[in-house]
């Protein structure tokens, strides 16, 4: 009995070691009339630099991001290879030609009426009003998606 129960513990404590933290997984989503489904992880990050100014079809890209969230800012100060002082200062230099706002909802709704937009939400935030975006063939919550 002592070998089962050490077995379960094992396993249970295996299993929280190994399930992905859910805190900060996040989705980047553009306008339901975009028809991009794909990004590399280098084009993304491109386009978050502001290298890159237009969706294929011609649109423009229109970056939302959240005034305050940690989660996300690691994410991109990872994304683009950015110490956390380069990154505040990449925003501050670029802050007339980002939307910045406060909430997932408030990303959406920038996401919804632009049709050129792209913005990062966590997952429990995506609904049907806007197109989640694959990056490197992945989804989010499947493991690279974005870096963590």
């Amino acid at each position: 009995m002592s070998k089962i129960r050490s077995a379960i513990y094992v396993l249970a404590f295996l299993s929280a070691c190994l399930t992905p933290c859910f805190a900060h997984h996040t989705a980047v989503v553009v306008n339901k009339d975009n028809t991009v489904e794909n990004v590399s992880s280098a084009h993304l990050a491109r386009i978050i630099r502001g290298e890159v100014k237009k969706w294929p079809d011609g649109k423009n890209i229109v970056l939302v991001l959240h005034k305050d969230s940690a989660g996300e800012t690691e994410t991109l100060q990872r994304l683009n290879k950015m110490s956390a002082a380069e990154w505040k200062s990449f925003l501050t230099a670029r802050k007339d030609s980002i939307v910045f706002v406060d909430t997932d909802a408030d990303v959406l709704k920038a996401v919804q009426s632009e049709p050129g937009a792209v913005g990062l939400i966590e997952v429990h935030s995506i609904d049907n009003s806007i197109n989640v975006v694959h990056v490197d063939g992945k989804l989010p919550m499947e493991f690279g998606y974005l870096p963590h």
